[in-house]
């Protein structure tokens, strides 16, 4: 069972006793990045998951945070994970997982900041729908080279949207929502030029991806495209003006695929910014 550390330095010093059992052993305790998750009580599960399918294609040092309400500060974990590199090496992550209660909750900077590995690129992953206006979203988008979200998460859609929007100036962001149309997108513009005049596009799929999809049609044509969404639980069709579109080729990626492609990215995609702008 994993001993609770209740403070930062705690965690600290029990990521310092790791570096310096491997560097005993046949153990190489490497990073990429530091990944930070922002991941309320409802999304654990979730991102679990995700993260069980993540360590080896991105050995990092990832650090989850999980809010919770009513007072308290830091109740944190350390934990690793052991793969084989190689016939005589072992390459080892860490996995910090943070439970912040009261303050440390509304200001999680002062505990992040201390457990970046340093001159490594830093992500940040967040679940569910952001408060924009929140302390806590901006002293951790301040401290972070990029921001992944999940536009499918969101409630409201396309509402907060315009939220995003605002924030593309200030930090870059990645949205696995837009990630699932990747497909999609080169077959339209495939068909150029019949698509030019095309007047509604209907999309089955998540409401996020019609969004997008429709967004993206919008700011390439540079005029407006009505949007027919038929809810589904994966984009599993679009209609151009009443007919078929053809379907891409190609299954679609499992979620900690998506999120991998997401962590090899750091320029800004001005495609998607274009989009959003457009809903």
């Amino acid at each position: 069972m994993a001993t609770t550390l209740t403070s930062v330095s705690e965690i600290e010093r029990k990521l310092a006793s790791l570096r310096l059992a491997g560097e005993r052993s046949a153990m190489l305790r490497t990073s990429v990045m530091t990944h930070i998750a922002w991941v309320p009580e409802e999304w654990v599960e979730a991102a679990e998951d995700v993260l069980a399918g993540l360590a080896e294609r991105h050995p990092s040092r990832t650090i989850v945070l999980i809010p919770q309400s009513g007072a308290g500060g830091v109740e944190g974990e350390v934990s690793s994970e052991s793969y084989t590199l190689g016939e005589h090496r072992i390459l080892c992550t860490d996995t910090i997982r943070i439970r912040l209660r009261g303050t440390s909750a509304d200001h999680p900077a002062s505990v992040v900041e201390p457990l970046i590995v340093p001159d490594l690129p830093v992500f940040l992953r967040w679940r569910g729908l952001p408060d924009f206006g929140s302390s806590a979203f901006q002293e951790l988008t301040e401290v972070v080279d990029r921001l992944i979200v999940d536009s499918t998460e969101w409630p409201g859609l396309p509402g907060p949207y315009a939220d995003l929007a605002n924030i593309f100036d200030r930090v870059t962001v990645s949205d696995i929502a837009w990630a699932r149309t990747s497909r999609w997108r080169p077959m339209l513009a495939s068909l150029w030029p019949s698509i030019a005049d095309v007047k509604r596009i209907k999309v089955t799929g998540t409401l996020a991806q019609a969004n997008l999809l429709a967004g993206w049609l919008r700011s390439r044509l540079d005029r407006p495209v009505e949007l027919e969404h038929e809810s589904a639980d994966k984009l599993d069709g679009v209609e151009i003006d009443g007919e078929p579109a053809p379907f891409p080729p190609g299954d679609p990626p499992i979620p900690a695929d998506l999120l991998s492609d997401e962590l090899d990215k750091l320029a800004r995609d001005p495609a998607y910014e274009d989009a959003v702008g457009r809903l």
